[in-house]
């Protein structure tokens, strides 16, 4: 921020801080700490929760209903062996990232009954989830000696599960600085329910300028994607021109005076751009 506001092309009293996923933790710190700087925020693929919460989620919830909803069709309570291996989704969470680099069946299926110790069906409550638990413990228990290609790195894994959620913090972002929350409903990795939390707070708080759009059937990335996996592609059109419209109300994008720096950090994408003006609403799309 005090890179920026050096700069003479920028008006440091008007600029907006867009976030993405991780980014969406740092921008509402950015604005509070520079409440007279920071006029917008936007907050894309929304993270409201505790990063410990995102990551049982997203470790063992979320493959445990996947497991239940879509690969017991029989509702038996029983998944097997090559169902798991042939799944785009559910092999991920018990197959190394080398031996599903090899794309070879049945490379896959040996690793997975050494993991379950059968080449039968198993138990999704009593084999497949407590194996889920066991991968989220070991995973934050930050023992991980160094960072590596497969695995958040521990150090950056155990700051974040060291900050207070967004959720907590958001009512304390200026009533003077506008925010824009958008979200894809079939968004996997963070889901959309925490675009509604934050939403909920903000109205709680009496924060008169947030506004909130979600999207049907897109993901993470705001591209066509299940409930259950991040689908990768450009952002929609539509998704840009609701950004841009938003923007262009509340920081005068048609003027002449605008300029835009980017930066971008471990997935957290942050844009800073001149704004104008403010307004109030809450919407989906």
């Amino acid at each position: 921020m005090n890179v920026l506001i050096q700069q003479s092309e920028v008006d440091p009293k008007r600029i907006s801080i867009i976030g993405h996923s991780e980014g969406t933790i740092i921008a509402p710190r950015v604005a509070i700490d520079n409440s007279t700087k920071v006029k917008n925020i936007i907050l894309m693929g929304t993270v409201a929760l505790s990063t410990r919460e995102n990551t049982h989620n997203l470790d063992v919830t979320l493959p445990s209903e996947y497991a239940t909803q879509v690969l017991d069709k029989n509702h038996t309570g029983l998944i097997s062996i090559q169902q798991i291996a042939k799944d785009p989704v559910l092999k991920n969470y018990f197959v190394p990232p080398s031996v599903l680099l090899t794309n070879n069946i049945k490379v896959i299926t040996n690793a997975l009954v050494k993991e379950f110790g059968t080449n039968d069906s198993i138990s999704i409550e009593k084999q497949l989830n407590p194996l889920l638990i066991k991968g989220y413990e070991n995973l934050t228990a930050f023992n991980l000696l160094k960072c590596n290609n497969f695995e958040p790195c521990p150090v950056w894994l155990s700051s974040a599960f060291g900050l207070i959620p967004t959720l907590s913090i958001i009512a304390n972002v200026s009533k003077s600085t506008g925010i824009l929350i958008i979200n894809g409903e079939n968004d996997s990795l963070t889901p959309v329910q925490q675009a509604f939390l934050l939403q909920q707070r903000l109205t709680e708080v009496n924060h008169p300028d947030h506004t909130l759009i979600t999207y049907p059937n897109l993901g993470h990335v705001f591209y066509p994607s299940s409930q259950w996996s991040t689908g990768f592609g450009p952002i929609q059109q539509y998704v840009l021109a609701d950004l841009y419209s938003w923007l262009e109300t509340h920081s005068g994008l048609s003027h002449s005076y605008v300029s835009t720096t980017t930066t971008s950090t471990m997935g957290a994408n942050t844009s800073s751009l001149n704004t104008n003006t403010t307004s109030a609403s809450s919407a989906s799309r």
